[in-house]
């Protein structure tokens, strides 16, 4: 079973920056994308930015410029490195990878607030 933990969420100030991270463990698996999404209060679920297989990336016209997403591979890591926070990224994120074979799995989010 395909399992994900966030972490790097908190309070930042706008402009400040912040690293989101995630690992992702189970059985060896193989995936069409690895990638993040944000929901705000009274807002539907938003991507953010997405890497595919082969290392080609996606990223929301919001966000792009100021946000970067990679990965580690040894580490079985994402990354969403994010510069230039505004307040209204303020959000849960959430990692996720759409496993071949198997659907979408979703961490448990963690919490990033831009405000001064």
């Amino acid at each position: 079973q395909v399992q994900l933990v966030e972490s790097g969420g908190g309070l930042v100030q706008p402009g400040g920056s912040l690293r989101l991270s995630c690992v992702v463990s189970g059985s060896d698996f193989k995936f069409y994308t690895m990638g993040w999404h944000r929901q705000a209060a009274g807002k539907q679920r938003e991507l953010v930015a997405d890497i595919l297989s082969g290392g080609t990336t996606v990223t929301a016209a919001s966000v792009k410029g100021r946000f970067t997403i990679s990965r580690d591979n040894a580490k079985n890591t994402i990354y969403l490195q994010m510069n230039s926070l505004r307040p209204e990224d303020t959000a849960v994120y959430y990692c996720g990878v759409d496993v071949v074979g198997s659907g979408y799995f979703w961490g448990q989010g963690t919490v990033v607030t831009v405000s001064s």
